[in-house]
């Protein structure tokens, strides 16, 4: 660059020597002395003015040179306003506009990683080669060998499901649950992992012991005193039925009697209704999920209604457009065919007809009961497989309900890694539908 210069300055300069030499008509004795003397000058300034000029590069290299070592806060001051000044004044506008965005964005990431280590989750950031890139506190502190930066994932976790939920989110690209209960001995966490966009995965552990320790006690609670009160409900009931034996007809005592009687029995149903889901819900029921066909499970449904349907004048009719044979346990789905179809009955109108079909849908068949009865307010559809939770109280309790029955079909279809829901509108009916897995 020196000599380019060096060359461009020396060039212009013998031009103008060798333009006042034309004009001023010397002669030839003087010529030689006079060119000389013209070279001379013109070397003189020439490399007087590549060397400035050498300068304010070398001043632009050296400060381009911090900038690219990270020194943001390098500046450049050039008062001249020629071509080497422009570039150095929009170098310079350059480096601080760079230190301010690079600012901003330290700013932003102190304030992410300031909110992410005052969460009470575990939060760690794993690259697409399974390396950690960041973990909060909480993470850190979880682990007792503490997390380390670009080491392996399996260094600092070692449970299987949250390494497969990690994997899977990172080459799939879509979120990956999973529940962990090896990562600390005696705790159960729930685990979301997400991809991120740059390639890799973010996933967020929930400690879920504290949760599960009171859901086990208050499934045990109920569970207990569901059993203590059985036996003095069959009690109730066992001597109700004597005195309504020996009681005349026309003694108002039998009427109290009978409705102690039906009052034992609604209790007792409430207590087995209780039972039953505690064990569903605990886990302690066990099902036998065998090969079943669609077919013979609707067709098991409809003979322990038909005659029920037919003394409320209620047409049963059964489409099956599934062949494939799913996993199931007979007799839970019998139970959650009872419990639908049982509902369906309350509120099917008289002289109306309830419709059982199976269908086939991505990864599994999806059962359905349908009744053309008054339908239920769009407000009540989230809350329907809740416990207790009635649309109609007053209906429910004089038919007799204990306000379970959904309930239990809810976690017995759960129990089936199936999902069941309801569709309904005003005056059209209503639609309860479950899928359970392909066989």
């Amino acid at each position: 660059m020196r000599n380019r210069i060096f060359i461009k300055f020396l060039a212009a300069f013998s031009l103008v020597i060798a333009a006042a030499t034309a004009i001023f008509d010397f002669s030839v004795h003087h010529a030689w002395e006079g060119a000389l003397l013209a070279f001379l000058v013109a070397l003189i300034v020439s490399v007087l003015a590549a060397r400035s000029v050498a300068r304010r590069l070398h001043r632009i290299v050296r400060f381009a040179d911090r900038i690219a070592a990270g020194d943001l806060a390098a500046r450049i001051e050039e008062a001249s306003d020629d071509e080497i000044g422009q570039v150095a004044t929009s170098l310079d506008k350059t480096a601080r506009h760079l230190e301010e965005s690079f600012a901003a964005l330290q700013t932003s990431q102190h304030q992410l990683e300031t909110l992410l280590n005052s969460m009470q989750d575990a939060v760690i950031a794993v690259s697409s080669d399974d390396r950690v890139q960041w973990a909060n506190q909480t993470m850190d502190r979880l682990v007792p060998q503490h997390t380390r930066k670009n080491a392996p994932l399996v260094e600092t976790v070692r449970d299987p499901d949250f390494l497969t939920a990690v994997r899977g989110a990172s080459e799939a690209r879509r979120v990956f649950t999973a529940r962990a209960a090896s990562i600390v001995p005696g705790r159960t966490f729930d685990v979301t992992a997400a991809p991120m966009p740059g390639g890799g995965a973010v996933a967020v552990l929930r400690d879920l012991t504290e949760t599960e320790r009171v859901e086990k006690t208050r499934r045990d609670f109920i569970a207990n005193v569901s059993h203590e009160l059985r036996t003095p409900l069959t009690s109730i009931q066992g001597y109700t039925e004597t005195l309504l034996d020996s009681a005349p007809d026309n003694n108002h005592s039998r009427d109290f009697l009978e409705i102690i009687r039906k009052s034992a029995l609604r209790m007792s149903r409430l207590t087995e209704d209780l039972l039953t889901l505690a064990r569903v819900e605990s886990g302690e029921q066990r099902f036998d999920i065998q090969p079943s066909a669609p077919a013979d499970l609707l067709e098991e449904a409809v003979q322990s209604f038909r005659e029920i349907a037919r003394m409320q004048n209620v047409e049963l009719k059964v489409e099956d457009h599934a062949s494939a044979q799913v996993g199931a346990d007979p007799e839970a789905i019998h139970q959650v065919f009872s419990n639908l179809v049982d509902n369906a009955l309350k509120y099917a109108q008289s002289g109306g007809r309830i419709v059982l079909g199976a269908r086939p849908v991505p990864e599994g068949v999806e059962f359905y009961v349908q009744d053309f009865g008054p339908g239920i307010p769009s407000e009540h559809l989230p809350r329907l497989f809740e416990r207790f939770y009635r649309v109609d109280k007053a209906r429910s309790r004089e038919s007799g309900g204990t306000g379970l029955g959904l309930a239990i079909a809810k976690h017995i279809v759960l129990a089936h890694h199936g999902i069941i829901r309801a569709q309904s509108e005003l005056n059209h009916g209503s639609i309860f539908l479950f899928t359970l897995p392909l066989a």
